[in-house]
């Protein structure tokens, strides 16, 4: 074993990692100084609902595309093979079910934070767990994707560690803080750029070193890291087809689906549309990423065949390897290692500035707004403003507590992955199920958070005290955020496994599936048992007539009985534009779209002829909501 060796930038690499510090720095400084000036919250937080189909779609991508993938998915390639390239598989049905799903449901009905939406499909408790489950998410994961890759580079390069913690979360704080989401899309799109650009310089340089691309392919196949379709069903092995094409639909929902910071990008485009059509944009970028990872992971096999830097002890974690392989590569060419660091600290950039805005976005929506509903719209963005700058402080605090966990620092990864799924068993239950009722979705994420936990961290315990060798590959494996970390987790598969070490065996893959399922069938079964919600009771544009469109073959009274018969497209016109309008009046002012406007007249056209059932409607018991206090105006306005 050799000792562990160290490289050092030059002057010139300093200087593209601090450009793009200060370009990131000075978007956010522009945004902050033009248009409104971010003086309105849905300037701030919503960016006017004004962003067109590109910086939507780049900052989706950008936004769980962190440092941490940008290092493990090459390491998990040049360990394991490409089969990880059938991840990509499950990027089709992951992001259509959002786009044709639930960005529908969410645009429509004109929210803020996602969990206004369990507000009107259920009730304000709901809404409240949803937002704490997330907040102790986004908490927890923001200091490790913060810390992570500045201590590989500590590593690697003896870049100041703490000097790079510090240069990222002030940076990042300072244009989340004074630019909101326009500065925090709009780096992210610089920032995306950024990451292609230093991936690419390091495949090109790195193939032409190895001789040319024909030779990384052979090697590879020499190698047997180009790995053919395995058609195991076995859902304790790590990776086959249905784990990774399957069980990474559930992952992907639960990431673009479902979680706040990407369901805030899709509302704050112009047009329902432009939101969907984004979602159609991310799917050939995120193929994109994907193999550009794997690529860089055969071409750092290329480089070094089975006789690894981890395995010689250079370095000591597969997370510094890709690192050490990039310095390597760079050795006689200054500027490009400062051009991977810069796109590494992209991805860590991206990632963070996003958590802060969704934070505080809930935060402020969620948890604030309701109990304050008379505060003035210049009270509420400055108070917007001061919760990113007060998550900012939070992260850089996480960072420190995760420098200090040592081992534990992958219990904190853990726990970050285990909570997307039982968020996304929360919604599907709301959405797909018209029976579910306040008490079943409040039991039934409890349950789903108990298993997730109770199987993670049993996982987590059998594999410390089996003394097998587990796979190499760390928390730093899929390039998506929600689900990085659930990496962490890592099984393979034992063959004699029975009882709850089956259990624990799960590959990670399905650990999203299993506890949103969990959370469906417990929510299910309580609902049942505590008075299922009737037609009657529903919010309109809160169900998606999955059910009805399914169960078309049964008479229209046992579809009524199972509250089948609520169409979507109809429902949501009534609330898409007027009730929000009237809401956001008494606050933000001049705070909603301008294809509001636009469509005025013939929204006027269509609630003339609906006026007879929307005053039958008004009529109903409606869950308690924040839309709801403004029912009767805008009904009134709609009869004028």
């Amino acid at each position: 074993m050799g000792e562990v060796v160290q490289m050092h930038f030059t002057t010139v690499d300093y200087v593209i990692f601090a450009l793009l510090l200060v370009a990131s720095t000075g978007i956010g400084l522009f945004y902050a100084f033009s248009g409104g000036r971010q003086r309105t919250t849905q300037e701030f937080l919503m960016a006017d609902r004004s962003m067109s189909c590109l910086p939507v779609s780049l900052s989706l991508l950008a936004t769980f595309q962190s440092a941490v993938a940008i290092l493990g998915a090459p390491s998990e390639v040049y360990t394991f093979g490409t089969e990880y390239w059938f991840l990509g598989c499950s990027y089709f049905l992951g992001l259509l079910i959002p786009a044709h799903v639930f960005i529908p449901v969410f645009y429509r009905l004109r929210l803020s934070s996602a969990y206004e939406y369990l507000e009107l499909r259920f009730n304000k408790t709901v809404r409240i767990c949803g937002t704490a489950t997330f907040i102790f998410q986004m908490v927890i994961y923001m200091g490790v994707v913060l810390y992570a890759p500045a201590l590989a580079l500590n590593a690697v390069t003896g870049f100041d560690l703490w000097g790079a913690v510090l240069a990222m979360g002030l940076v990042c704080t300072l244009y989340t803080a004074l630019g909101g989401l326009k500065a925090v899309m709009w780096t992210d799109v610089f920032q995306t750029v950024v990451m292609f650009a230093g991936q690419l310089a390091v495949i090109v340089v790195g193939t032409s070193q190895a001789g040319g691309i024909a030779e990384v392919w052979r090697k590879a196949i020499n190698g047997s890291r180009i790995s053919g379709l395995d058609l195991n069903p076995n859902p304790l092995e790590r990776h086959t087809f249905w784990t990774l094409g399957v069980g990474g639909v559930f992952l992907m929902l639960a990431l673009y689906g479902v979680n706040q910071a990407q369901v805030q990008r899709y509302l704050s485009s112009r047009t329902e549309k432009e939101a969907v059509m984004s979602c159609y944009v991310v799917f050939p970028c995120q193929q994109v990423v994907l193999c550009l990872g794997c690529l860089m992971g055969l071409v750092m096999f290329a480089r070094y065949g089975e006789d690894s830097p981890l395995d010689k002890g250079y370095v000591t974690t597969n997370d510094q390897m890709v690192l050490y392989f990039v310095m390597d590569v760079f050795r006689d060419l200054p500027g490009l290692p400062g051009l991977f660091v810069a796109c590494l600290f992209s991805g860590a950039l991206s990632t963070i500035s996003s958590a802060f805005n969704s934070l505080a976005t809930v935060t402020m929506e969620d948890l604030i707004k309701p109990h304050f509903p008379n505060m003035t719209e210049s009270k509420a963005t400055l108070l917007s403003k001061g919760l990113a700058l007060g998550y900012g402080l939070v992260c850089l605090a996480m960072a420190y507590i995760a420098s200090i966990m040592g081992s534990m620092l992958q219990a904190a990864f853990s726990i970050f992955g285990m909570v997307g799924g039982p968020l996304l068993g929360l919604f599907c239950l709301g959405m797909f199920f018209p029976w579910a009722n306040p008490i079943g979705a409040v039991v039934g994420l409890v349950s789903g958070l108990v298993m997730a936990f109770w199987i993670g961290i049993g996982s987590f315990v059998m594999r410390m005290s089996v003394p097998t060798p587990a796979p190499a590959l760390n928390a730093t494996a899929l390039p998506l955020f929600d689900n990085i970390t659930t990496t962490v987790m890592t099984t393979t598969a034992k063959s004699g496994s029975a009882g709850l070490k089956a259990l624990y065996s799960l590959s990670y893959m399905w650990y999203s599936a299993h506890n949103s399922a969990t959370v469906v069938v417990v929510g299910l079964i309580v609902s049942l048992l505590t008075g299922p919600m009737k037609e009657k009771e529903l919010t309109p544009g809160t169900v998606y007539p999955v059910l009805g469109t399914l169960l078309f073959f049964l008479p229209d009274r046992y579809r009524e009985k199972l509250c089948c018969i609520t169409p979507l497209a109809q429902k949501p016109t009534q609330i898409k534009t007027q009730p929000y309008q009237m809401a956001q009046k008494d606050r933000n002012g001049e705070a909603y779209s301008k294809e509001d406007t636009v469509t005025e007249e013939k929204e006027m056209e269509s609630d003339r002829a609906q006026t007879e059932e929307d005053d039958s409607e008004d009529s109903r018991a409606w869950p308690s909501c924040r839309l709801t206090a403004h029912t009767v105006h805008t009904v009134q306005e709609t009869a004028l």
